[in-house]
């Protein structure tokens, strides 16, 4: 692809070449297109301010709500262990407009990176197809939020989501047994027809976290000894459920890891009244890394996810393997670091 001169005097064009040549020469250079990673992919690093500033905000205020949506650039205080970060803050109102009857449902807010532009060889996507985890590393207010990521898929409105499940999550009392099966907001919407009704909860949307999340501490003591505030949650990203307009729909899909559009998080609780969610930086990995730990422990202290955690989750010479019987962990498991050393000899 020759860039034109409308396209190369697009902000940033060559800086986002630069930078996207450079990530792939390393690839090649270290062969880890050959095998599973141990490294981070970092996707969205809100110490940048940059990053802030590349995020859209939306709120249900678009169609006459009342709701409210705001993502700023928070500096670090060295003093508290806060690195810089972004702040996404709003209100929740489930008010509806007097003046467009046409309105039956509001309540929302939400944040995602806008469209990342365009590179020398055409639009530029993020390719985490070697990583088994989406990682987040937030503080939070305990609210259910849920994580939102776009492909370049056929249906353009198709979302994957997942529940952004932390240590202060909260959940209804017996919610297990309380939930019901999500539904298609309209057999009748065009957009949606011929889709039946998904059965029961996906797990990626339960009000309980499911096993394959892993959470650095089933605490819920805000005052542990130790404790930041700050965790590190890993998403698996074949537990994301895709999604249209906020309903679950049928047939499932795994998204499209080789190109990913957008990242984004979301508030659709329809609770009213104030949310606060900080976020650090977003990243894909296969656990946590030596890379990672010394920044880890920094930040989240005591919440802080241990070396290694590939071990725990099962990771067998690149394949995903599930724990042993009473919860230990598999003796095959070799973890990131047993894998590094195997690709080193």
């Amino acid at each position: 692809m020759i860039p034109t001169r409308r396209l190369a005097a697009q902000s940033g064009f060559f800086k986002r070449s630069a930078e996207e040549l450079s990530r792939l020469s390393r690839i090649a250079w270290n062969t880890e297109g050959l095998h599973t990673p141990t490294k981070p992919y970092v996707l969205l690093d809100f110490q940048d301010q940059e990053t802030v500033q590349g995020c859209k905000t939306m709120a249900d205020r678009v169609v006459g709500g009342f709701s409210t949506a705001s993502l700023d650039y928070e500096p670090g205080d060295p003093s508290s262990k806060t690195p810089p970060h972004a702040r996404f803050h709003g209100s929740i109102s489930t008010k509806l407009p007097e003046n467009n009857w046409q309105v039956e449902r509001t309540g929302y807010a939400a944040f995602r990176n806008q469209d990342r532009g365009m590179w020398l060889l055409g639009r530029l996507y993020w390719d985490v197809d070697p990583y088994a985890y989406l990682a987040l590393r937030v503080k939070s207010d305990g609210r259910r939020y849920t994580v939102n990521i776009q492909t370049d898929s056929i249906i353009e409105t198709d979302i994957h989501q997942h529940r952004l499940y932390t240590r202060h999550h909260r959940v209804y009392e017996n919610a297990a047994q309380k939930e019901e099966p999500r539904r298609i907001h309209s057999l009748e919407d065009e957009e949606l027809d011929g889709y039946p009704a998904p059965q029961g909860v996906p797990d990626g949307l339960s009000e309980v976290p499911p096993e394959s999340t892993i959470i650095g501490s089933s605490s819920t003591s805000t005052t542990t000894s130790g404790t930041t505030g700050w965790e590190t949650v890993l998403l698996p990203f074949n537990s994301f459920v895709r999604t249209n307009h906020g309903y679950v729909v049928e047939p499932q899909t795994s998204l499209i890891r080789q190109r990913i559009k957008s990242i984004g998080i979301g508030l659709t609780d329809r609770v009213e009244g104030p949310f606060d969610l900080r976020i650090h930086k977003i990243w894909a990995t296969n656990g946590m890394s030596e890379a990672e730990i010394e920044e880890e422990r920094a930040i989240c202290g005591a919440d802080a996810l241990p070396l290694d955690e590939g071990v725990q989750s099962g990771w067998v010479k690149g394949n995903k393997k599930p724990k042993a019987s009473g919860g230990q962990k598999s003796p095959d498991a070799k973890g990131l670091k047993g894998l590094r050393s195997e690709w080193d000899e």
